[in-house]
């Protein structure tokens, strides 16, 4: 175990994880809820069909671009009558979303649809098919836009775009041929790292071949330039029990781009939550949609093959509403955005194969997966040696009108410096994504930049979400 203190200079620190919490009295780490919202797209158009998903969103600028499979099985369900293309909506907001008429490829005759990729590929790219904005400094900016799809027999392929609509192969030859990969697998630049980074589909038992058994899980890969990628290894979850975890939806946070926000869902094979009535009244007619239940959960990470599981809670659980109880229902899109100067959005498919079958849109407050919590009794917590730079501290937080955080810095030894003891802070109280932290009125921290410091947050009924440290 090192005794080298973080780094963090002046990123932004989300408790989501354990990574700076040295300990923890009398507060816990507590998830967020999402707050359902509205309806935002329903896959009601003929060439959607009701297994339609794979989908991800991206904030691009101004533009929020959404992604997902369009995909109907003939009337004897039979996968070889399988029909796939890939969609293509877009908003202003994130809340509002058209399916434009992009007339590029054809559906039944005609061109007047929303299609970006069309039906007939071999390769079956669409069938999960996923995109991301390439950040990398010195792209083609035809290659700005990338994405990555294929299927277990032929393997993943790679895409390129100057626009995000119109799509070309960027290599004939596919990566990661002959692994499981039937659900939607994720590829990245990492500025965390300095590569591009893949997460697909793997399963904890190989021994049989191409006969993948045990549990659903994660590898990954890595590449310096989108072209040549390393095999890929396992993700480790920690002490944690083996679960199905169907798809990975690992991504950048966009505030706090070291760490990754993987939002899969979990696969329950053995549980059933609907009656054979509902089955039948539904329709259901192939054995697999008989069984089972999903929800979503939270996992994040920090770069490198490790997954951090704080939280083996359901984030978003599937409710009230019988249709989420839907197998394979609940599956979160790739990609978490913003969409108010206080507010994010995620996605959730839900209602899967039924008539209805649509994304849901869910929010949280910024930086708001999870917080260190405090009870109305109170508590504290206590960071790990850190060492920053900036000239003062904020911190997102939320209180009640009589709850309170307050903030001492002490050196590595645990000792309070002079001028930024407990009993000078001013307290920190209200709701605020970044609020600044005053000892004595004054904000200044500059005198500590590059030193070795704690930081002691004693609290009362009150949620810390993250700090930064900034100028």
């Amino acid at each position: 175990m090192t005794n080298e203190p973080l780094n963090i200079g002046g990123r932004r620190e989300l408790f989501l994880d354990r990574e700076l919490i040295d300990t923890l009295s009398n507060t816990t780490l507590r998830l967020g809820i999402p707050r359902r919202e509205e309806n935002v797209l329903a896959f009601d158009e003929p060439w959607e069909g009701r297994f339609a998903g794979s989908t991800n969103v991206i904030k691009d600028d101004e533009c929020y671009r959404m992604y997902y499979r369009c995909s109907g099985y003939g009337v004897d369900g039979k996968e070889d009558v399988l029909s796939e293309q890939t969609a293509y909506a877009e908003s202003t907001d994130g809340i509002n979303w058209v399916k434009p008429e992009l007339n590029l490829h054809e559906f039944r005759g005609s061109t007047k649809n929303n299609l970006i990729l069309p039906d007939g590929d071999e390769r079956r790219i669409s069938h999960n098919f996923m995109v991301f904005k390439d950040t990398r400094a010195g792209v083609p900016d035809d290659e700005r836009y990338k994405g990555v799809g294929g299927s277990r027999k032929r393997g993943l392929f790679r895409m390129v775009s100057a626009d995000g609509i119109r799509w070309r192969m960027f290599s004939d030859e596919p990566i990661f041929f002959g692994y499981p990969l039937d659900t939607v697998n994720v590829a990245m630049w990492s500025e965390h790292e300095q590569c591009y980074v893949a997460y697909i589909r793997t399963w904890t038992d190989t021994s049989g071949g191409e006969e993948f058994r045990g549990y659903r899980t994660i590898s990954r890969a890595t590449s310096p330039d989108f072209l040549t990628w390393t095999e890929p290894e396992r993700m480790d979850f920690g002490a944690t029990p083996d679960e199905h975890i169907y798809t990975n939806g690992t991504h950048p946070y966009f505030r706090a781009p070291h760490i990754y926000i993987a939002l899969p869902f979990r696969y329950v094979d053995d549980q059933t939550a609907l009656t054979e009535a509902e089955m039948d009244a539904w329709n259901f007619d192939l054995d697999w949609q008989r069984h089972g239940a999903s929800d979503a959960v939270l996992m994040s990470s920090r770069g490198g093959n490790h997954y951090d599981r704080t939280f083996m809670e359901s984030f978003i659980r599937p409710g009230l509403d019988r249709g989420s109880w839907v197998c394979r229902s609940n599956c979160p899109a790739v990609g978490v955005v913003q969409t108010s100067d206080t507010e994010m959005s995620l996605y959730l498919q839900t209602h899967y194969m039924l008539p209805d079958y649509h994304l849901r849109r869910y929010s949280l407050r910024l930086d708001g997966f999870a917080s260190v919590n405090a009870s109305f009794a109170g508590g504290e917590m206590i960071t790990k040696p850190i060492q920053f730079s900036g000239d003062k501290l904020t911190v997102n937080l939320s209180t009640s009108s009589v709850g309170s955080i307050r903030v001492e810095i002490q050196d590595e030894t645990g000792v309070p410096l002079n001028g930024f003891a407990l009993e000078e802070c001013d307290i920190a109280f209200g709701d605020e994504i970044a609020q600044v932290v005053t000892w004595k009125g004054s904000a200044d921290v500059s005198s500590l930049a590059g030193r070795t410091v704690r930081l002691r947050f004693v609290m009362k009924d009150a949620d810390l979400y993250a700090l930064q440290f900034v100028d």
